[in-house]
C-alpha cells in the first residue's frame, strides 16, 4: 500500500509540475502577445504621428499641379516656346498629392542657386497625374514612367520634343528631402549646351 501511495503522490507531484510548467508556458505565451500587442500600438501610433505631420506639411507647401490643364496643349505651347528661347523642357510628373513633388517644387524654388539653373535652362511643367485627371495620353506617349519610378517623376524633353531622359527621384532624396549636389547635377547634366 505504501508503494501505491508513493506512487499516487508521486503523479500529484508530476502533475503539478506539469501544471505549473503548463502555467508558466501559457504566461509567457499571454506576456508575449501582449508585448507585441503593445508593439504593434506603438506602431501605429508612430505611424499616425507621421501621417499627421506629413499632412501638416503639405497643408503648408504649394499646390503647383493643375488637374484641369490639358497637358498635351501646354508641352505643346512650351514647345514652341523652348525653339525661340533654345532651352530644354522639364516636366516634373506627379499630384498634389504627393508630399515628395511638393518638397521637390518647394525645394528647387527656395534654393536660389537651383531655381537661376532651371529659369536659365529650362522651362519648367508640373504633369498632373491625379484621379481627376490622370492624363494617360501624354502619360503613355513618355512611357508611364510613373508606373515604372513612382512619383515625382522627370521627363526631360529639347525643344524639339524629343525624349531626352527619364529620372526617377528617389536618387535625388537625401533624408527627408533632397541632395543639393544631386539635384545641381541632373540639372546641369540635361541643359541645353549653348
Amino acid at each position: 500500500m505504501k508503494k501505491v501511495s508513493k506512487n499516487i503522490a508521486l503523479l500529484s507531484l508530476l502533475s503539478l509540475g506539469s501544471f505549473a510548467f503548463a502555467q508558466k508556458v501559457v504566461d509567457k505565451e499571454l506576456k508575449t502577445k501582449k508585448d507585441q500587442s503593445l508593439i504593434v500600438k506603438s506602431d501605429n501610433t508612430e505611424q499616425e504621428v507621421k501621417k499627421k505631420a506629413a499632412a501638416e506639411e503639405k497643408a503648408k507647401l504649394p499646390k503647383p499641379y493643375d488637374s484641369k490643364a490639358d497637358a498635351r496643349k501646354d508641352i505643346e505651347s512650351l514647345l514652341a516656346k523652348a525653339k525661340k528661347e533654345n532651352k530644354n523642357i522639364m516636366i516634373q510628373a506627379g499630384g498634389n498629392w504627393c508630399i515628395w513633388c511638393l518638397r521637390f517644387n518647394q525645394y528647387v524654388q527656395t534654393t536660389p542657386e537651383l531655381k537661376e539653373l532651371v529659369d536659365k535652362n529650362y522651362l519648367y511643367y508640373h504633369l498632373n497625374y491625379s484621379p481627376d485627371n490622370k492624363n494617360e495620353e501624354t502619360f503613355a506617349k513618355y512611357g508611364n514612367p510613373g508606373d515604372k519610378f513612382g512619383y515625382p517623376v522627370f521627363i526631360v524633353l529639347d525643344k524639339n520634343g524629343e525624349m531626352l531622359h527619364i529620372q526617377q527621384s528617389d536618387v535625388l532624396e537625401e533624408g527627408k528631402g533632397y541632395s543639393l549636389e544631386k539635384v545641381k547635377e541632373f540639372f546641369q547634366k540635361w541643359a541645353t549646351k549653348s
